[in-house]
């Protein structure tokens, strides 16, 4: 079941920044959740594959990584021998992609709720930050995913675990259906990646829904609803703790927004 939470004061924030559980195995406090920030609440979780190419993904999305590929190998010759690292350095450059964003870091999800392009839309509406929990989402995988995770003792699959499974979209599709999907940890390409501590969800095609899914097949997914009226506050909160443009897009790009913003005249 899909829980969700209203937060309208910035004391209610602490269960989604401290979010932790204990391992008396290790006797330390080990986080298995991940965050994803929209600055809309009324937004859905969809890819952007799905808003770009709506009821046409299906055939659209192999011409697009195909020539995304022909052009993109002339800086990186590699992603011509994976689809997955083709998949995640055209998401991390704004291509179209099955692959929904996630933080390992809640501040990092708070950041993108909180952040608007437009600075005079924040106090017009609801922002929303989404939990979910890997362990819960790969306890769901078909055996062969769940026996590479068993093989690496681990619940984090990387890419190159996910190639010795697969390397067909069309298999890893087959594998799925509408009842599964897997958490990757993406190659530090990019610094971007390692600040903003990065994880995609990779949608099977028959997954029409992400949220229907979720509320009916999950029990530790949370979607928390931050009211307008805190937004400024939690952005200012978020800039003094270093979490802001400055990490998230680091280089002259990023501090130019952080700048700006500190600036906006409200």
């Amino acid at each position: 079941m899909l829980t969700e939470k209203h937060i309208s004061t910035i004391d209610e924030l602490l269960p989604l920044i401290s979010d932790q559980l204990y391992n008396p195995e290790l006797d330390r406090y080990r986080g298995h959740y991940l965050y994803r920030g929209i600055p809309d609440s009324s937004y859905r979780l969809v890819t952007s594959l799905t808003l770009n190419c709506k009821g046409h993904k299906t055939a659209l999305e192999q011409p697009l990584l195909r020539n995304f590929t022909k052009y993109a190998a002339i800086d990186d010759p590699t992603i011509e021998r994976s689809v997955w690292r083709q998949m995640i350095l055209g998401q991390h450059h704004g291509l179209p992609t099955r692959l929904l964003d996630w933080s390992h870091s809640s501040l990092i999800g708070l950041h993108f709720a909180v952040t608007e392009n437009n600075l005079d839309d924040m106090e017009k509406r609801d922002c929303v930050v989404w939990r979910i929990d890997m362990t819960e989402l790969h306890s769901m995988l078909p055996k062969k995913y769940l026996d590479t995770l068993a093989r690496y003792k681990t619940t984090i699959c990387t890419v190159e675990m996910l190639e010795s499974i697969t390397a067909d979209l069309s298999e890893y599709d087959r594998d799925m259906g509408d009842s599964a999907m897997i958490v990757v940890e993406p190659p530090s390409v990019d610094p971007r990646i390692v600040n903003q501590y990065s994880f995609f969800t990779v949608i099977p095609s028959s997954m029409t829904d992400i949220e229907l899914f979720l509320d009916r097949n999950t029990s530790n997914t949370v979607k928390y609803v931050i009211d307008r009226s805190i937004r400024w506050q939690i952005r200012d909160m978020l800039d003094q703790l270093n979490i802001s443009e400055r990490l998230v897009y680091p280089g002259l790009d990023g501090l130019s927004k952080w700048l700006a913003r500190h600036y906006f005249v409200k």
